[in-house]
């Protein structure tokens, strides 16, 4: 697992419109890289629709978000137009930036065991070190408690 006051690790993967978005070209800006399991599903859309519900306050801070998951950049375009979503999806669907970040793990629903993304948010400052970690977020209020996060580490 990728650790506060780490460099975060560099990656390019492609976008919801399959252009490759690459995290060290975005140093300058504070990042928030956020992982979630799966497209269009409640705790997902729920995550996805807080950080749009609050995009203006990202955009006043000069923040950037990005969210990662398994999903492919078609399912990306499709939750993205389907919600409004404002900001940038990108797909990791081999799980290795998953991996990267230590957010791809063995999980359990229902007595099954299977492995898949923990719901975790990075918040990176403007020099790409990562400042702030969420692990096992819980959806209701987390923008809110990133974007403090962010106007505490620009």
């Amino acid at each position: 697992m990728v650790e506060a006051g780490q460099p975060a690790p560099d990656f390019t993967l492609s976008d919801q419109h399959g252009k490759p978005v690459t995290l060290s070209k975005l140093k300058g800006s504070p990042v928030v890289v956020y992982f979630y399991p799966k497209d269009d599903t409640p705790g997902c859309t729920k995550e996805a629709c807080g950080f749009r519900d609050g995009f203006a306050g990202y955009t006043n801070a000069g923040a950037i978000i990005l969210g990662v998951s398994p999903d492919g950049s078609e399912s990306h375009a499709k939750f993205a137009k389907k919600f409004n979503l404002p900001f940038t999806l990108l797909a990791d669907p081999g799980n290795k930036i998953c991996e990267a970040y230590g957010v791809w793990k063995e999980k359990n629903m229902y007595g099954r065991k299977y492995m898949g993304v923990e719901r975790t948010t990075f918040v990176i400052d403007r020099k790409g070190i990562v400042r702030t970690i969420f692990p096992k977020v819980k959806v209701d209020g987390h923008s809110a408690a990133v974007l403090d996060a962010i106007k505490g580490n620009p």
